[in-house]
């Protein structure tokens, strides 16, 4: 039986099941984007508040130690969460980790908004300890979503559906910029500081420390809203047949999901049995899949340190060239808004864009054509940046420089960005699915932190105002850039290692259904499937 079941997964009809699992398992994507992201808006503005000196003229900013934790700690957390939560994936199945992930992130999503404290220290102290704890469950969403809508899908639009939560993550970077232009928008309305105010303290109302409360709060309502949904998931059939050896149980989940009937008639069960049940750390698996892990993990490494660097830093690349003025001749509230604004605009030309151009050809063109072509093209647009760098940064040229900026976004999204989140839930064995895709992430991540800290240093551009606050000289953000684009290039070079599964069944992909590593053992069981 457990051959039927997945063949019944593998051809069954794109149906209302698969919307509803997508956006179930999406919106734990949308919450992780939002909460990992709406940190860079709101930043500059922890900066005026807490470490401004009384009397200056000139705003304050965040340390460099303080500011790189603030950016970068929650990435940590996610590395630490994709590969726990991944491992346990496997060993006590996909549903009843989910939820733990999920309230894990409501409830430190919450008390970041709530660091209290009676020192700026302590405040940002507290803001990171709950911002890792936040970043833990964001990793555990990473493998366990991936894995649960990989194995509900279809063979044929599979790939299409798992970059459809992951796609989520573009709505969730939009809707962090739109809260937060919201609410500078209301407390500048409420508080009439003028514009370009230049006396910080004349420009810093008391409700600012509300403003960047509000915007990470307003990150648990999503996962809240979607937790008991997904209590309601049943276990996915793959993992009940394959790892649980319970083929009757995931004919009886499948049939209550993707509307299979159940009938009652005698017949013998057959239940797949793998002859070689290996393990990660065994011959097996490195021979059969240790350079596949490679690939995924390499590419997913070097797409990372690209793409969060230009998303968490995008607000000093904007300074640079001169699009948002300097923080000096502004108030509190017109920053936080003009840095709202470029980055949410950026996300709607771009990002968003680029996630769906994903979701509705990755089934069409395939995952490697995809995931290659982003990443060259991610190059060749970067050192469009770089080349002619101080030609953007005069007047005047800002929006052929956001025009490209804005086609990196959107080939990092119509490219590896999707595809490294897509493939590693498709490729390997079922028993070892959720650690590898958490291996993966977590090698993404530690990409992302490597772009979080090394941006920070590198973009200094020797920029006397910043080595005044504390900040070494950086080699500057055209470097930086260059730089980028070098990871990019070696990404592209490591798809090569990366099979492509468009098409393919996950058993064919992974070998589960190869005849020398799987037996049939019949037990009795008056339990068929029909349709």
């Amino acid at each position: 039986m457990a051959n039927e079941v997945l063949n019944r997964l593998d051809t069954a009809k794109t149906q209302w099941y698969h919307f509803t699992a997508v956006v179930i398992a999406g919106m734990g994507f949308f919450t992780d984007a939002y909460d990992l992201f709406c940190i860079s808006l709101v930043t500059k503005l922890l900066g005026r508040i807490y470490y401004t000196i009384p009397g200056s003229s000139t705003p304050g900013s965040l340390p460099p130690n303080v500011a790189a934790a603030v950016n970068g700690v929650a990435f940590c957390g996610t590395l630490a969460g994709q590969l726990f939560f991944g491992w346990l994936g496997d060993k006590m199945g996909r549903k009843c980790v989910y939820g733990i992930t999920l309230m894990l992130m409501v409830l430190s999503s919450v008390a970041s908004g709530l660091s209290f404290s009676s020192t700026p220290s302590t405040v940002m102290g507290t803001l990171c300890f709950f911002r890792f704890w936040l970043g833990f469950g964001i990793g555990g969403d990473y493998p366990l979503s991936a894995t649960i809508m990989s194995e509900y899908a279809n063979k044929k639009t599979r790939g299409g559906f798992i970059a459809a939560v992951f796609a989520m993550q573009g709505f969730g970077i939009v809707t962090g910029g739109i809260v937060t232009i919201i609410a500078s928008a209301i407390f500048n309305a409420i508080h009439r500081a003028p514009a370009y105010e230049v006396d910080p303290t004349g420009s810093l109302p008391p409700e600012a420390d509300f403003i960047w409360r509000i915007i990470l709060i307003f990150g648990a309502l999503p996962a809240v809203i979607t937790y008991y949904w997904r209590m309601k998931m049943p276990e996915t059939a793959r993992y009940t047949a394959l790892v649980a050896k319970n083929a009757q149980q995931a004919a009886a989940d499948m049939a209550k999901v993707l509307q299979v009937k159940i009938t009652q008639e005698p017949e013998n069960t057959e239940q797949v049995r793998p002859n070689k049940d290996y393990g990660f750390f065994s011959r097996e698996f490195f021979q059969k899949h240790g350079w596949h892990l490679v690939g995924t993990s390499v590419c997913w490494f070097l797409l990372d340190i690209a793409f969060y660097s230009q998303n968490l830093f995008q607000k000093d690349i904007f300074t640079a060239i001169n699009w948002i003025p300097k923080a000096k001749t502004m108030s509190a509230m017109e920053e936080v808004f003009r840095i709202a604004r470029a980055q949410t605009i950026i996300a709607f030309l771009g990002t968003v864009p680029g996630y769906w151009f994903t979701v509705f050809l990755i089934d069409k063109i395939g995952r490697f054509y995809i995931q290659i072509g982003g990443f060259l093209a991610m190059f060749v647009f970067m050192l469009g940046l770089a080349f002619p760098y101080h030609h953007w940064t005069e007047p005047g040229n800002h929006i052929g420089f956001l025009a490209m900026y804005a086609f990196t976004f959107f080939f990092a999204n119509f490219g590896p960005n999707s595809t490294t989140f897509v493939v590693p839930a498709e490729i390997f064995p079922a028993r070892l699915r959720s650690t590898c895709h958490g291996i993966s992430a977590a090698a993404g991540k530690a990409g992302a932190i490597i772009g979080s800290f090394g941006f920070l240093y590198a973009a200094q551009n020797q920029n006397p105002a910043l080595t005044d606050h504390g900040y070494p000289p950086g080699i500057g953000v055209r470097n930086s850039l260059f730089f980028l684009a070098a990871c990019n290039f070696f990404g592209a070079c490591f798809t090569l290692l990366v099979p492509d599964s468009k098409g393919k069944s996950l058993e064919e992909m992974s070998g589960e259904n190869d005849d020398e590593d799987v037996e049939i053992e019949t037990v009795p069981s008056k339990t068929a499937i029909s349709v």
